[in-house]
């Protein structure tokens, strides 16, 4: 078995599956000698953020020189990068080897998801490496995710909570909030993000109460943003000074439910402000290219378009932008164009490789609601170079992660 062949038969199983529950990923693991059993996890839940702050804390814990996991989805250029451990991504060779363990196990009587094998792979492969921690992102939800599968974390972290995944999750914030909610188990610890709706919060103080845990909240009234550029941004927060390198004041924020967990495993400063400095997490406002200056995003539903609004605003005020922008036809496609084709001087249509992609020319109407500088071509090279060609003060690539992978800028 080759690397193709291994990505083939994970590709192969259904995405989600039919049914909710934990079942099918609990007997998989069970027999591959339960794993999940033989680790650490700090257990990471949210609608936006999830992907950035399990980056700050997997990267705090390795400033400590803590061996750490870090289970993250989806990618943006490599399959690998889904699972890896201090930073290095899992290999081609070890995922074959794994791919094998578990298709040796599985019979008439046994049909994971696509979810369930990658999870049971980055079981097999934080024990084997003997990882100290695993930061482990949940996929979908929360209460029925695979990942719940584990015993209890060290910390469950519930990052920022909006309107996303409605067919599955429910349609109104306390309904999402009920299955993040549901990753906490009784005796835990759990951090929430500093900023939720109050919806939210009520979700989860009853959870927490009803399991006995410890709840850390973050404090936004004790947050204080002293200045911010492209390079880095800085900030106060209970009486401590952090840097960032990435963009958005919503990544302090990230950053600040990321200083509660790890002050929770009682990591010193001295390690929280280097890990901090050091997170470079892809896809989100991350600039790609300085001359010319072109940055890509992954945000995906509205709340996570909003932020990239906020922060071009904020960075680029008064600058011309070209935006390019692919999106998935399972979100709220039409609300974030609305939010973003008005900060367009060109407004660039594509589509992600994705079966679920929205057409561009059907995102190029819409845009040309709100902009009059709507175009659009299929093939995102083509979009991409067509946007080069206006020589902007910016060019941001955004709206699906499907989109921003594997980028070049000639």
């Amino acid at each position: 078995m080759n690397h193709k062949d291994a990505i083939n038969f994970i590709h192969s199983l259904e995405r989600f599956g039919s049914k909710l529950g934990l079942e099918t990923i609990t007997e998989l693991l069970s027999r591959i000698g339960n794993p999940q059993k033989k680790l650490n996890f700090i257990h990471v839940a949210g609608t936006n953020g999830k992907g950035s702050t399990s980056s700050y804390i997997a990267n705090i814990l390795m400033a400590k020189g803590y061996k750490t996991g870090m289970y993250i989805s989806p990618f943006v250029n490599k399959f690998n990068e889904r699972i890896q451990i201090n930073g290095q991504y899992i290999s081609d060779e070890a995922l074959c080897k794994y791919v094998k363990i578990i298709k040796s196990v599985i019979d008439d009587t046994l049909s994971p998801t696509e979810f369930e094998v990658v999870t049971a792979i980055g079981m097999l492969h934080f024990v084997e490496q003997n990882c100290d921690y695993v930061v482990l992102e949940v996929g979908l939800g929360g209460q029925f995710d695979a990942t719940n599968v584990i015993p209890v974390p060290k910390v469950a972290v519930i990052t920022s909570i909006s309107i996303d995944h409605t067919d599955l999750l429910g349609d109104t914030v306390s309904k999402i909030a009920f299955e993040k909610a549901g990753i906490i188990k009784e005796n835990g610890t759990v951090v929430t993000y500093a900023d939720n709706p109050e919806d939210a919060d009520f979700v989860f103080k009853e959870a927490i109460e009803n399991k006995n845990c410890k709840w850390i909240k973050g404090d936004k009234t004790k947050i204080n943003i002293v200045s911010k550029s492209i390079e880095q941004t800085i900030f106060d927060y209970k009486g401590e000074r952090y840097a960032i390198s990435m963009l958005g004041s919503h990544q302090v924020y990230n950053a600040v439910t990321a200083i509660e967990t790890v002050t929770a495993l009682g990591i010193e400063q001295q390690y929280i402000k280097q890990g901090l400095l050091n997170t470079c997490f892809g896809g989100r406002l991350e600039v790609i290219s300085k001359e010319p200056l072109v940055l890509i995003d992954g945000a995906h539903n509205h709340s996570g378009v909003v932020a990239l609004k906020n922060a071009l605003e904020q960075y680029f005020n008064g600058k011309r932008i070209t935006l390019v922008m692919g999106m998935l036809k399972d979100k709220e496609y039409e609300k974030c164009i609305k939010t973003l084709a008005p900060l367009a001087n060109h407004f660039v249509a594509t589509e992600p490789q994705n079966t679920r992609r929205l057409s561009a020319k059907e995102l190029c109407e819409i845009a040309g609601k709100y902009t009059n500088s709507a175009e659009y071509y299929t093939d995102k090279n083509t979009a991409i170079k067509k946007a080069l060609s206006y020589n902007d003060d910016v060019t941001c690539i955004c709206g699906s992660l499907y989109l921003i992978g594997n980028i070049c800028i000639d």
